[in-house]
């Protein structure tokens, strides 16, 4: 899941070869025979794990189809596994399962022809393809339906841009990021959205993201910087669309926060996402209220925006509620990741020491702390105060946190800073404050003293990682 790490890929680890989990005592196998149109969904604990194997027929996970004969594993994770014609699953170990005829598959299937007969049209007129953003409250199967989309889209020969702006969801990052990713190759069935270089060896190819910072856990705590990260990477994709042809023509898929489906604040944000990035086709999961103020927004234009096209789905009913307990996990398994990898392609994270004279630390400031020369395009400060960053010595509160280094030098503006794409992420391991010394953990074996870090307040301070 990890995007590019500070610097050249495959310099400075050297990946193990694959680990195999151990064996786990009177773990038992199970062959589940599906019927045609039917979804078996199954949830699987962290520290746990199963392993699936397609026996017959076709079965897709979320739209990439599974290879026959071929073992997956699985952990930590809530998903589903749909047959259009039926199937015969095998499935060792232990895990929360059940099978349902009842699905929204063949509906979610139908938009997405609806959406590839809009990429046909501009493929044949020379325009850009549809702008499709997916928005609900959270837990409504977003991110899901966003894949699902993605995986048809690149069994039609189409290579879609995926923006993922759910500051709760690590897609080809940690969580607190924004990111742009194009994607031209299938979906890994058992990495959720693939790998990047720093993942070592796969055998489906890697994706380079792009990624902004944002450090901060929801669009609200701070919307006007939020608002900049969403013009930045607008303006970044806008410009990927228009070099690649095969890109343009197919368009653009966002998945959203379930943060902005309630209240006026969400919505207004929401209006900021679909200027900037041009939205064209909006699909509502599971709110009527959030459906019926889309449409009053944007089904007839605003004078900013053209007319949008607003679309109601129903929520799966194999959505589950994700605690803050599974999210907290999850989250924390996304960040071992990006500096460990998996049981599979293992990483050899590098520790330096910096002396706090050499690192350049920059801290988001406090909402109600502002200098108006931070504001975007050098706007005046308006009664809305927002964050910015500061300059700030190293110190023990940085124990344990994550910093963003940037796309930037030493030399650059704040400005330049602040707009800046994240080049990777170090973890702060231990603080000397007599020594004046950092412990740094980094994926790859750099020198980050010449790249400003970005210190955010998500993710939140986890346990130590070394």
């Amino acid at each position: 899941m990890s995007i590019p790490g500070l610097g050249i890929p495959g310099l400075g680890h050297a990946p193990a070869a694959a680990a195999s989990a151990p064996a786990e005592v009177g773990r038992q196998t199970v062959v589940h025979e599906l019927q045609a149109n039917s979804e078996w969904r199954f949830e699987v604990a962290f520290g746990a794990s199963i392993e699936l194997k397609l026996i017959s027929g076709t079965a897709e996970l979320f739209g990439t189809e599974l290879a026959e004969k071929h073992t997956y594993t699985f952990r930590g994770t809530k998903a589903s596994i749909f047959t259009w014609h039926g199937c015969r699953l095998e499935v060792t170990g232990y895990c929360e399962e059940y099978t349902a005829q009842d699905t929204p598959m063949i509906v979610y299937a139908n938009t997405h022809f609806a959406i590839d007969r809009l990429r046909d049209e501009a493929i044949q007129t020379g325009g850009e393809g549809p702008r499709v953003m997916v928005v609900g409250p959270n837990n409504a199967g977003k991110t899901s339906l966003v894949k699902l989309l993605t995986s048809y889209a690149i069994k039609m020969g189409r290579q879609p841009m995926v923006l993922n702006t759910d500051l709760r969801e690590g897609m080809l990052s940690i969580p607190g990021s924004l990111t742009a990713t194009p994607f031209a190759s299938i979906i890994d069935v058992e990495q959720g959205w693939g790998s990047s270089p720093t993942s070592g060896p796969s055998p489906v190819p890697v994706k380079l993201p792009l990624c902004y910072y944002y450090g901060l856990p929801n669009p609200e705590d701070n919307t006007t910087i939020f608002k900049s990260a969403m013009t930045r990477l607008a303006l970044a994709a806008a410009n990927r669309l228009t070099a690649d042809p095969a890109m343009k023509g197919t368009g653009m898929i966002i998945d959203t926060a379930g943060a902005l489906s309630q209240g006026k604040e969400g919505y207004d944000l929401i209006s900021h996402i679909v200027r900037e990035f041009s939205v064209d086709v909006i699909l509502n999961l599971g709110s009527e209220r959030l459906y019926s103020e889309m449409t009053r927004r944007f089904a007839s234009g605003t004078g900013n925006t053209l007319p949008v096209m607003v679309v109601k789905l129903d929520k799966s009913g194999g959505c589950v509620d994700r605690d803050e307990n599974f999210m907290r996990q999850t989250q924390e398994a996304a960040i071992r990741e990006y500096f460990f990898g998996d049981l599979k392609r293992t990483l050899s994270p590098h520790t330096q020491q910096v002396s706090f004279n050499e690192a350049v630390v920059y801290r988001i400031r406090n909402p109600n702390n502002v200098n108006a020369s931070f504001l975007p395009g050098g706007e005046e400060e308006t009664s809305a105060p927002t964050t910015h960053y500061e300059k700030v010595e190293p110190s023990g509160m940085m124990l344990h946190c994550i910093l963003a280094v940037m796309y930037a030098s030493l030399r650059d503006t704040q400005e330049t800073i602040r707009d800046a794409s994240v080049m990777g992420f170090v973890y702060v391991a231990s603080v000397d404050e007599k020594k004046r010394v950092l412990k740094i953990l980094a994926p790859l074996n750099t020198r980050i003293i010449d790249r400003p870090m970005i210190w955010g307040s998500w993710p939140e301070t986890t346990v130590s990682l070394i």
